[in-house]
């Protein structure tokens, strides 16, 4: 237990005990991080390293902490999002002795000062989860890069970001995209973004959900994921797209497509998971209906236009913890759910543990992997390599108790023969 003042800054550690718990109700549901967390904790392959790590504080989060500790690991963390911290947990993490610098509602001064604090700590391996740990390291502490090893990337719109990086030269270090994983994209965005995203919603406004018109902005996994849990409360389900083979698949998935100005009008909710700016712009938010509701499951807010929404308003007050009400010059209310922040995570408790068990084992054996590849790996983007996205979903299996069937050498010969035809 670490009791050192500067090895955290916490909301209060009072919260411990009940973040014990929660922690260890999480760890439940997470077989495949529980598998490897006892084979690092017997073959150590992080001792000596330190990692810095810019995540949502949430319990699964700090099964993936407690796992990288055991294999050896010195670790230290910040939020990844000012409104995502669950605060009982960061005061767990500290008693665990994992440096937490974490609060939830904290201000975008104290937010990175919390990502400062975690660089002090010169860290050998990032993670990250939405690139601003990456970019304040590479922008405020270039002196600090030659200790760096490798890192990875939790989500979308962080790995655009450091894709860019690498191509305009910026990227120092190799950096792998855990969200490219198949383990990861395919379940936690879709799965769990798309029950997390409405449980926020519901937990935030009470609404019921079943006969609303609910607009999804963005086709990708995580949209597909809304839609579909959405079409299966009742909703009448509306997507909106800027890629035509996105808006394409969406049309054949039965939900109707149309252009955000349009879907403005008859929206009752309306979900942004674009990962881009401005989902819901000036324009749209001219055509908003009567108290509509305006969430984002994406990373930042700014998928909302905010200050658009603002300089609309008259009038704005808080009405429920995680609802503020704008009411427009012309009378209309439109109602902004948890600051445009991810609301999975601001007003509910972010994605099932079982979900998560997959994308953080991917974390974990990533980490391991640069670390058996240091001085090999060129400062770029990488996929989680195949055999660990399939080591996953294989253990993933196991704990399910499914078992499935495996090529016979005549069928492994028959793949790999091109001269036989019919």
């Amino acid at each position: 237990m670490t009791t050192t003042e500067s090895r955290y800054d916490v909301k209060d550690m009072v919260l411990a005990a009940k973040g014990h718990d929660r922690i260890a109700w999480a760890e439940r549901d997470m077989p495949v991080l529980r598998q490897l967390t006892e084979r690092l904790a017997a073959e150590q392959p992080y001792a000596g390293m330190r990692i810095a790590a810019c995540l949502h504080v949430t319990t699964e989060t700090a099964n993936l902490m407690l796992a990288l500790q055991a294999g050896g690991a010195q670790v230290a963390i910040c939020a990844s999002n000012p409104l995502s911290t669950q605060d009982d947990v960061a005061a767990a993490l500290v008693e665990r002795g994992i440096a937490a610098y974490c609060v939830k509602g904290e201000d975008s001064d104290r937010y990175y000062s919390h990502i400062e604090s975690v660089l002090a700590t010169r860290p050998h391996i990032t993670m990250d989860d939405g690139a601003d740990l990456v970019s304040t390291l590479h922008l405020k502490h270039p002196d600090l890069l030659s200790n760096v090893v490798g890192g990875t990337e939790e989500t979308t719109t962080g790995v655009n970001r450091l894709r860019v990086m690498a191509s305009e030269g910026e990227l120092k270090y190799p950096i792998v995209a855990i969200n490219e994983a198949l383990t990861k994209h395919m379940f936690d965005n879709r799965y769990g973004t798309g029950q997390s995203t409405l449980d926020g919603i519901v937990r935030a406004t009470n609404v019921l959900l079943a006969g609303r018109v609910l607009v999804v902005a963005g086709y990708g996994w995580c949209g597909k994921g809304v839609a579909s849990r959405a079409r299966g409360l009742g909703c009448h389900v509306v997507v909106t797209e800027v890629d035509p083979t996105r808006a394409l698949e969406a049309v054949m998935d039965g939900f109707p497509v149309m252009p955000m100005e349009q879907a403005a009008r008859v929206a009752d909710i309306i979900v942004t998971v674009t990962g881009g700016l401005h989902a819901v712009g000036a324009a749209a938010i001219t055509n908003l209906k009567d108290g509509v509701m305006l969430a984002n499951s994406g990373h930042f807010n700014d998928e909302l236009d905010i200050e658009a929404l603002s300089n609309s308003a008259k009038t704005r007050r808080r009405l429920r913890e995680f609802v503020e009400e704008y009411e427009l010059e012309d009378g209309r209310r439109v109602y902004l759910i948890a600051d445009g922040r991810l609301v999975n995570l601001s007003a509910a408790e972010g994605h099932p543990a079982s979900v998560m068990d997959m994308s953080f084992a991917n974390q974990a054996l990533a980490v391991e992997w640069v670390l058996a590849n240091r001085g090999s790996l060129e400062p770029r983007v990488y996929d989680v390599p195949t055999d660990i996205d399939q080591q996953v979903a294989r253990l993933k299996l196991e704990s399910l108790g499914i078992h499935i069937d495996s090529l016979t050498e005549a069928q492994q010969g028959y793949a790999a023969e091109w001269r036989s035809g019919t």
